[in-house]
């Protein structure tokens, strides 16, 4: 769908209000083509904090309602993973286009019934897949589509902290996050990677998880001191592989805390018939007049975090406010979460590698 101009401001409002959403709104409050209408929070702290920089904006601890009471163009869900569900289906019966943080949800079939309610409203759902976006994979995403790598065969992803236990949210607790490092920091690596192959789809998974840090008080130096060691349940390191319907293989490391060189690390490489690549030095390797050779480019635009998620807020308003073709379609965000699922599912079973069904939303 080709963008049109619009000079209409599109009227946005929150389902959950922390960390997250204050990147989200520090963005959507400065464009002139939106306006953050509402938000709403179960904590009357952090809804408090959040108004504060919205003054113009009404507050609700009920986000049903805020659906009710306000005429919202989009809603943004930034709750914890298990949270994402009712709120999105709500805000697409109440006529809105929706932005949903990663990962799409917890389960495929939580992820199905928020695709069938997007396509009943006849309004958009987008993943918050910001690192597609990342002029990195973008390159190397055009160098696929080019063909430069024929048929992609393999691929390695890691997302990797020394000792990066958020002590924050809800992040060591399975039961509102779904999981530990692998849902939370790996789901970035994963979909950016998967992307970037084309977007197979996924057909078996097998991993292994372990538990040995998080869960004890720790007196070592850390990134962020003082995590909930109690009521941590969820993975620090977390290896799997996946298998894909056109015969390649993915690969998957990551964790919270491990005993590494890399303090934090985020990266890919694809291996494919005709040539590979590393995302991070983002280089090329391939074959030319006889020689092998590893190509980089010259200039890439900015790859810090803030500018990287910006751009997702700028792609949601772009697909929503002017038809845009959207970053992250629900699909995408259905196989990864297909992935995930499966990935973990094989951990409970011992490493019993298991099968993943059909992804798509029907």
């Amino acid at each position: 769908m080709a963008s049109r101009k619009s000079n209409r401001k599109l009227r946005v409002g929150f389902v959950g209000t922390g960390g997250i959403a204050a990147l989200q709104i520090k963005r959507f409050n400065s464009r002139k083509d939106v306006e953050v209408v509402a938000l709403a929070d179960i904590d009357p702290a952090n809804l408090e904090r959040s108004l504060g920089n919205c003054p113009e904006a009404a507050g609700y601890t009920d986000y049903r309602k805020m659906l009710r009471s306000e005429t919202l163009d989009a809603v943004s869900v930034c709750t914890p993973n298990r949270l994402h569900v009712g709120p999105t289906i709500d805000a697409f019966k109440a006529g809105c286009h929706v932005l949903c943080e990663k990962p799409l949800a917890m389960t495929v079939a939580e992820g199905r019934r928020m695709a069938r309610a997007a396509k009943a409203a006849g309004k958009s759902l987008v993943v918050g897949f910001q690192y597609r976006l990342d002029p990195r994979t973008q390159y190397l995403k055009g160098a696929y589509d080019d063909g430069v790598f024929g048929e992609v065969l393999y691929g390695r992803i890691q997302a990797l902290r020394r000792r990066g236990i958020p002590n924050w949210g809800v992040f060591g607790q399975k039961a509102l996050s779904g999981g530990g490092p692998l849902i939370d920091i790996g789901v970035h690596a994963l979909e950016m990677a998967h992307y970037t192959m084309g977007s197979p789809a996924p057909i078996s998974a097998s991993a292994d998880m372990f538990t040995y840090l998080g869960n004890r008080k720790s007196s070592t130096r850390s990134q962020w001191q003082g995590w909930d060691h109690k009521t941590y349940d969820v993975e620090d390191l977390a290896v799997g592989r996946i298998r894909f319907s056109n015969g390649a293989v993915l690969h998957i490391e990551c964790c919270y805390a491990a005993h590494i060189a890399e303090r934090n690390l985020m990266n890919f490489q694809l291996m494919g018939t005709k040539g590979g690549a590393t995302w991070e030095p983002t280089v090329i390797h391939t074959d030319e007049h006889g020689h092998m050779v590893d190509k980089a480019p010259a200039w890439l635009a900015s790859t810090e975090f803030v500018d990287v998620f910006n751009a997702k807020i700028d792609a949601f308003v772009e697909h929503t406010l002017r038809g845009a073709l959207t970053a992250a379609p629900v699909e995408h965000g259905l196989m990864v979460q297909a992935m995930l699922n499966g990935l973990y599912d094989s951990a409970a079973k011992g490493g019993k590698e298991v099968r993943i069904g059909p992804t798509t939303a029907r």
